[in-house]
């Protein structure tokens, strides 16, 4: 392992990927807001969707395409309206985009995806959208300025463009893959209104891509919590092209671990990058608990601290209130026992086992939230269980953004 290196790159950074964004005035003026990622040739995909049963158009869409045949050589997405609550016209209005946008681009529509990004309940300007695929038609390209567009173009309410590549090697020869994604708020570890898509110039097998698409999703994206909500648009796409002329990868290719290490890598540095913009965000933070009685009482917990509003509102004040974090380890349907328990900030034990920390050790824990990141340790002192999760502080903004969305 430890075979994978960090590039400054996107969504095309793989052989035979490029990419392209125009203003459809989907719901803004003034603004990109509909994209394409396209591959020169037929892809391998794989897909994790949203755990909501409410789910919105794309999604189904997606679902129904990658069921029938793991298959794509482009993906549409739109952001401004999640074409999500709109029954039988928004399905098909999916699938009109689908269609329309494969006549533009000269594929058959059944190596087309989709998807969305925006506010529920409104229908998709079916016409604009298209347009806006042919103007963007025009302009595909590779490299780093359009892998910034495009990133930036499937914004909602993110303040910055989300993106990242990794290359490794397989069958000795160079394998890169890329990324993007978008999301700020309504993020919740269950496939979270998360998008993400990964390129990636490898030969893989189409069931082998489905379990580590899925696996890299468990350790990186299903770890991010911002506020709880699970959105009805989550996606996460990825396309294989096998440009770069590897044996396809498998459970017993020599390098099978190589690339599962690479995609690890890439979906956990976009999933950071998610909570570190997450609306309103002033703190990051990384929650580790171990010694649980089980892998599932851990996430339990994890859960449990990250959601909490109590627990996030003393991050953004600066406040090292253990208390309420061991509140939501009680509460969190694990098995705890409070004599057993450690929680510790940034290293620096605030409760011990029944002993609590003085006023000095309370104002050190106290001086180290003020970093723009820290971590929260709670050992529970009961078993080998430990899980991760990665969330933030809730701060007035966040209040103010989710109080004015649709007006």
């Amino acid at each position: 392992m430890g075979q994978t290196e960090v590039l400054d790159g996107g969504v095309t950074s793989a052989q035979g990927f490029r990419a392209a964004s125009a203003e459809a005035g989907v719901k803004y003026a003034g603004r990109r807001d509909v994209s394409v990622i396209y591959s020169e040739v037929p892809c391998v995909a794989a897909g994790v969707f949203t755990t909501n049963l409410v789910a919105a158009a794309p999604v189904r869409l997606d679902r129904e395409r990658l069921a029938a045949a793991p298959k794509a050589q482009a993906i549409f997405v739109n952001t401004g309206c999640a074409n999500a609550c709109t029954g039988d016209r928004g399905l098909a209005d999916a699938r009109k985009i689908s269609e329309r946008g494969a006549a533009v681009f000269g594929i058959d529509p059944s190596l087309t995806l989709v998807s969305s990004t925006g506010v529920i309940g409104t229908l998709l300007p079916v016409d604009r959208i298209v347009a806006g695929l042919e103007a963007a038609k025009p302009h595909l390209r590779a490299g780093r300025e359009v892998d910034e567009e495009v990133a930036r173009a499937i914004m909602t309410t993110d303040t910055r463009p989300k993106r990242a590549a990794v290359t490794c090697v397989v069958d000795g020869r160079v394998v890169t893959l890329g990324g993007m994604c978008k999301g700020a708020g309504m993020i919740e570890p269950k496939m979270a209104t998360m998008l993400a898509y990964v390129t990636t110039d490898a030969a893989v097998d189409a069931a082998w891509l489905r379990e580590q698409l899925k696996a890299a999703a468990d350790v990186s994206f299903n770890r991010a919590v911002v506020d709880g909500d699970e959105s009805t648009n989550d996606t996460l796409i990825c396309l294989a092209n096998g440009l770069a002329g590897n044996s396809p990868l498998n459970a017993s290719h020599p390098d099978a671990e190589v690339f599962a290490e690479a995609l690890q890598t890439l979906c956990i540095r976009l999933a950071k990058a998610i909570v570190q913009d997450g609306e309103g965000v002033s703190k990051f933070v990384t929650v580790h608990v171990t010694g649980a009685r089980t892998t599932a009482d851990a996430k339990l917990v994890t859960r449990a601290i990250a959601r909490s509003p109590l627990v996030k509102t003393s991050w953004f004040g600066r406040d090292p209130n253990w208390g309420r974090v061991i509140c939501a380890t009680g509460y969190s349907g694990a098995e705890v026992d409070p004599l057993k328990v450690r929680i510790l900030y940034g290293g620096v034990c605030a409760y011990d086992r029944g002993r609590v920390a003085d006023d000095e050790t309370l104002a050190e824990m106290q001086a180290l939230m003020a970093a723009d990141a820290f971590d929260v340790d709670v050992e529970l002192g009961l078993g080998d269980g430990e899980d991760t999760v990665y969330t933030c502080d809730l701060t007035f903004e966040y209040v103010k953004i989710n109080a004015e969305y649709t007006t």
